[in-house]
């Protein structure tokens, strides 16, 4: 392994790992924002469900 840090320059490969992967990651959202399914910028609202609620009684032994 310590070869390979003899061939290239340590901090030189790490920031070319580094805008390569930040580039990658870019590249992804573009593509995804590019979809109608999986954009969520110009998404619809998903409309409101209404909460389940059940009453607590004094009975209830599910509470502990």
């Amino acid at each position: 392994m310590w070869r390979i840090w003899q061939i290239f320059h340590p901090q030189r490969t790490l920031v070319a790992l580094a805008v390569f992967l930040f580039v990658l990651a870019v590249l992804i959202h573009f593509i995804l924002l590019s979809t109608d399914r999986y954009n969520w910028l110009d998404a619809k609202p998903a409309p409101a469900t209404a909460a389940v609620t059940q009453p607590v009684t004094a009975d209830d032994t599910r509470l502990g």
